[in-house]
């Protein structure tokens, strides 16, 4: 009767002379690679940099999580956590090297500070995730060597829908996790000026099912579930100059946390903090029978208010005036059965100013302002640090022009960033920190003849330490770790390159990029000692460099068949340390899409993973894996005002055990063969 149900649901600056809005070239996942420029952007977009946008609809037929979402993409691996937690990995790169944004502004939660706490950016709600790699990141933060993932919504309405309505619905079920997923989003328009938006999530997975192979102590991976409720609402004011909105949402999530292990709860630190003290773990690991069962599991809650305004032709210079700001007050518990071990609380808000310029000597963009504040509390038995209060100043902007066959893009940012720590037991010699951080972009995108495109960009751009980075001390069971900060932490810098050589035509298509990144101060937690799978991390600086290439190429057999490869390759080093940690391996892998008709489409994807020999201290060997992906999917038409899409995936048809080396729990085994069915309406 429930698969019945189930079955059913589915039938400054850049210089105070530089100001640029720069334009997002968007990707199309499996066919061939297409590049188009944003909505309501003034300017034509730059490819030199490799940026690319997700579409709506592939989000909505993918992944629950953002890591998961954009997973597969060019140098891009998602780093597990468990069936509800996945961040994006970008060249060897991760973390705060990959800022996660909402609409342009801070995401406001605490997913930096450790990786099995969730990004509250729904991919599922999202209009379209943008990641730069180029000059346009620095809109938005600096430090993201690796790319800044933008994630936009349009809860706050900016224009009035068409035919007085918009939006859209749908479900979907997965065989994995028996997750059954509902979504929606829809707009309203009330008279000729305002415009009512709402929509929600709600999903329920199980611990996932696991490959054959590792089934022998159970069939499921314990403690991988998931649960989302995720509602929202907004309210504009359109006109024909612009617009003006609020919005409120509000998410619960609970899932499960796989490497919590109490038995390492013993471990305590020699007296120099250089290791664990002689036979502390041990008397964990002999007191084993008599530890807690119940289960480790994280209760999320977060509520966030929105405010957006832009203003066309504001005044004389300028063609837009584009104001937000949000607060947002977030809260996580990390579960013991039914109490509450650890509890994180964070309260901030986050605002920016931005003017976009009409032409100035041919030179398009924009710049602006931006105050982000953070206040984080953690309390409970995994009290990592004592509460901090972040500020952050920002003035940034981007310039652009079109130079006969060369398109130059150059953007620089400021970041003056305080944190206030607030003296206790776990910190009891702490010092505020208060540093400035300088960052510039510039690109060059050459057409030296029809169909062929050579790239060029570099940056030097400089991160300031988090507050984590600089304080923590103490135990953190979710990731088996005990984690101690370095308050003597400088700015980390580095300088980037990337060339790329691009062709274009009505049948062949074909990218490669190689880049080279070189670090001074490069943060990194640094494993001074384990026992088992617990580890003793300090937050270390040394200098380092990270280089590979990325590359597809996509072919038009017909009219209805398209084949593609592609591949990619990082390596990371640490100057006089090794190998940097949880770096992925080479990939290799191939495509083919088929675009039967109007109505039918389908393609198959398969990659190759292969083993990862660099490896830093005391990490293990990456196992190879391969991946087998198929889908298919019927576009159809209701009425002219209503569409509809069924699609089906099999995921991981091979069943491969896959261990993944970029995560902190690569020793948890990820889900099994899988299948998806789901149904979406647009209206």
């Amino acid at each position: 009767m429930q698969f019945q149900k189930k079955w059913f649901a589915l039938s400054l600056l850049a210089c105070a002379v530089q100001n640029v809005l720069a334009q997002t070239p968007a990707v199309d996942n499996l066919p061939a690679i297409e590049l188009k420029g944003e909505k309501n952007l003034a300017v034509q977009p730059d490819h030199a940099a490799g940026d690319f946008t997700v579409k709506q609809k592939d989000l909505i037929e993918g992944a629950t999580t953002i890591g998961n979402a954009l997973d597969g993409r060019a140098g891009i691996y998602a780093a597990q956590y468990t069936g509800g937690v996945s961040r994006p990995v970008i060249r060897g790169l991760d973390g705060a090297r990959v800022k996660i944004t909402q609409n342009g502004g801070d995401a406001l939660d605490v997913s930096s500070v450790s990786p099995d706490h969730a990004v509250t950016v729904d991919p599922n709600s999202a209009q379209e995730i943008q990641v730069l790699k180029g000059p346009e990141s620095l809109l938005y933060g600096a430090g993201s060597v690796g790319g800044l993932v933008n994630v936009v919504d349009d809860k706050v309405p900016s224009r009035m829908p068409d035919h007085g309505y918009s939006g859209r619905m749908g479900a979907r079920y997965n065989t994995g996790s028996d997750d059954m997923l509902y979504s929606g989003q829809a707009v309203v328009g009330l008279g000729e000026h305002i415009a009512l938006s709402a929509g929600g999530l709600n999903r329920q997975a199980n611990d996932y099912i696991l490959p054959k192979d590792l089934q022998q102590d159970g069939r499921r991976q314990s403690e991988t579930f998931a649960r989302s409720q995720d509602a929202n609402v907004g309210l504009s004011w359109i006109t024909n100059r612009g617009f003006m909105g609020v919005a409120y949402s509000e998410r619960h999530d609970r899932y499960g946390i796989p490497g919590d292990n109490a038995l390492y709860g013993a471990c305590e630190l020699n007296d120099t903090h250089t290791g664990f003290r002689a036979n502390s773990c041990g008397h964990a690991a002999i007191d084993a029978d008599d530890a807690d069962d119940a289960i480790s599991w994280i209760n999320l809650k977060q509520k966030r208010y929105d405010f957006k305004s832009e203003l066309n032709d504001p005044f004389a210079g300028f063609s837009k005036l584009a104001l937000q700001a949000n607060y947002t007050k977030y809260e996580h518990q990390e579960m013991d059965g039914d109490v509450p071990d650890t509890t994180f609380n964070s309260h901030g808000t986050d605002s920016r100013l931005v003017l976009t310029n009409t032409p100035w000597a041919g030179w398009t963009g924009q710049f602006g302002v931006q105050y982000t504040k953070q206040k984080l509390n953690i309390g409970g038995d995994e009290s990592l640090m004592d509460p901090t209060n972040t500020q952050r100043y920002s003035i940034f902007g981007l310039q652009e022009k079109q130079i006969d066959q060369v398109h130059l893009q150059i953007s620089s940012r400021i970041d003056h960033q305080k944190i206030d720590i607030q003296q206790g037991q776990t910190n009891p010699e702490a010092k505020n920190f208060s540093g400035t951080a300088y960052s510039v972009a510039g690109s060059a995108d050459w057409e030296f003849v029809p169909n062929y495109k050579l790239s060029f960009t570099a940056s030097h751009q400089e991160r300031l330490p988090m507050a984590q980075e600089l304080y923590s001390n103490g135990k953190h069971m979710a990731t088996n770790t005990y984690e101690l900060g370095n308050d003597q932490l400088s700015t980390e810098k580095s300088n980037n390159v990337e060339l790329g050589f691009h062709f274009d035509n009505d049948q062949l298509k074909y990218n490669v990029s190689v880049f080279h990144n070189w670090f001074n101060h490069f943060i990194y937690a640094n494993t001074l000692d384990q026992f088992q799978d617990f580890r003793l991390i300090q937050y270390s600086q040394a200098k380092a460099r990270f280089y590979g290439v990325d590359a597809d190429m996509s072919y038009q057999l017909s009219s209805v068949y398209n084949i593609g490869v592609f591949g990619d390759y990082v390596r990371g080093k640490l100057t006089d340390q090794g190998n940097a940690p949880r770096v992925p391996s080479g990939r290799l892998g191939a495509k083919i899409s088929a675009q039967f008709d109007d109505h039918y489409n389908a393609n198959i994807e398969y990659y190759h993973v292969f083993n990862q020999d660099d490896i830093a201290n005391y990490e293990t060997r990456g196992q190879s894996y391969n991946m087998l992906n198929l889908a298919m999917a019927y576009d159809g038409h209701l009425t002219s005002k209503l569409d509809y899409r069924v699609y089906t995936k099999v995921n991981n048809l091979l069943d491969s055990k896959i261990y993944q080396h970029e995560s902190f729990l690569s020793q948890v085994p990820q889900v099994g063969r899988n299948f998806t069915v789901g149904v979406d309406f647009k209206f």
